[in-house]
């Protein structure tokens, strides 16, 4: 991991993010890059997008790129990388651009969450980020003064289309020499026995170099609760989840359980692509 994207709005909950992408970036020699994006009307992007200078967006621009100057020159840079840039794009559209453009290791993002009707019909940038980047994602919801993974918990039915972004989770799990606490949830809906389960996990896991980790179920009322209610009787530092990344109709019908947990849970989440 060499190289990580923090978008920023400026806010308290982007600058979470930031402190967490600096302290992950000291640990492993990384570079970072801020990203403001400024989300225009179509009209007005469309006449940005033709040559045209619109002397508010102008403005706009300049000032955001003053802003990303001085917050470069923020203690928590100190000794770091910093690229610092302000686009006109959508916001998830532009965040996933550009980690491609740039070959971004990890994107960070900060995250207050969305529930009911906002959650439905508007939903976050940070949860349409997960939903569309092929590179891992961490969701932070709360200022931590000091990022520790030691206390992993994953949570998966262990499928073989886990595998690839597995790889990657472990990756990063041995960066952090965590623990990982694998766990497969039980509901009423999705039952397993105790030796069935095991050994699904067991045949799983003997496929790669793993530190440290142990295995885990645990039942609870559906899936989302589960990973949350486990992870608090742990203590979790991080929960790692694996998403599929349904858009339109099959994620209005099916949802992400992966989503829904970066909406709810409120310690730090990373998300892998399948």
């Amino acid at each position: 991991m060499k190289r990580i994207l923090v978008p920023t709005d400026f806010s308290e909950h982007a600058e979470y993010a930031i402190k967490v992408a600096s302290q992950i970036a000291k640990k492993n020699n990384c570079e970072i890059f801020l990203l403001n994006l400024l989300d225009l009307p179509t009209h007005m992007n469309d006449a940005v997008s033709s040559g045209v200078n619109i002397p508010e967006v102008m403005l706009y621009l300049r000032k955001t790129n003053e802003r990303l100057e001085e917050l470069k020159e923020e203690s928590y840079f100190d000794g770091l990388q910093v690229t610092a840039e302000a686009r006109i794009e959508r916001a998830f559209e532009g965040i996933v651009t550009y980690s491609k453009e740039h070959n971004v290791d990890l994107i960070v993002m900060g995250s207050h969450g969305s529930s009911g009707f906002q959650e439905m019909f508007i939903g976050s940038n940070t949860e349409k980020v997960v939903r569309a980047s092929d590179i891992p994602v961490l969701v932070i919801k709360n200022e931590i003064t000091e990022f520790k993974a030691e206390n992993f918990v994953f949570a998966s039915d262990f499928s073989g289309e886990i595998k690839k972004p597995f790889q990657k989770l472990v990756d990063f799990a041995n960066l952090f020499d965590a623990n990982l606490n694998l766990v497969m949830i039980n509901t009423p809906n999705s039952f397993k026995t105790t030796i069935t389960a095991e050994k699904i996990m067991s045949d799983f896991i003997k496929n790669f170099s793993v530190n440290r980790y142990s295995l885990n179920i645990y039942n609870d009322a559906n899936i989302e609760k589960g990973i949350i209610n486990y992870s608090n009787s742990v203590d979790a530092d991080l929960i790692g989840m694996c998403t599929h990344g349904r858009t339109g109709l099959a994620h209005f019908f099916n949802g992400s359980i992966s989503e829904d947990i970066v909406n709810h849970a409120v310690r730090p989440v990373i998300t892998f692509k399948i």
